[in-house]
């Protein structure tokens, strides 16, 4: 029986496979939550911080008054947020004194996250396909161009389902 036990609990062990299948899945998921396909959230002109100040009616000083430093240092944060360079406690502390929530992310700039790993498994599969296209071809065994299409699609599914080690590296 012990003997019995041991190798069910052997079988019944996820392989490593499908349970990195399965972590990447979850994390998908998570990603496309934050911001759903279609849903497109622009930066305002004047950026974020004195956009929703003025929204509010809040002064520049009172602002500061809330965060207990100065009216420059509030400025200084409006103008960093413009040029890209304010940080995320700041955008944090900023919002929190305005009443309001700092929400972060990163989301696929087109679609899902399942899209962005699509397009890399389809390019990484084009590669592939037409390395072997090329010697098949210097060997006269070269295949139609439609059972090269369906190559690519089948080779983009296997890196999908297992995307091997420098599936995202350039070459």
């Amino acid at each position: 029986m012990k003997k019995l036990t041991q190798i069910l609990a052997i079988t019944t062990q996820p392989d490593d496979r499908a349970m990195k299948s399965l972590v990447a899945k979850q994390y998908r998921a998570l990603a496309d939550r934050a911001a759903p396909p279609g849903r497109q959230i622009d930066l305002p002109s004047e950026g974020w911080i004195a956009t929703v100040r003025k929204a509010l009616g809040m002064s520049g000083a009172e602002l500061a008054r809330r965060l207990g430093v100065t009216r420059a240092r509030v400025s200084q944060a409006e103008q960093a947020e413009r040029e890209g360079g304010v940080s995320l406690k700041t955008m944090q502390a900023m919002a929190e004194a305005m009443g309001c929530r700092f929400v972060y992310a990163i989301v696929p700039a087109e679609g899902r996250i399942e899209g962005v790993v699509a397009a890399q498994a389809r390019k990484k599969a084009e590669a592939l396909v037409a390395r072997a296209s090329t010697h098949m071809a210097l060997e006269r065994q070269a295949l139609p161009e439609k059972k090269n299409r369906a190559e690519v699609e089948r080779v983009a599914r296997a890196l999908m389902e297992d995307p091997p080690p420098g599936f995202w590296s350039e070459k």
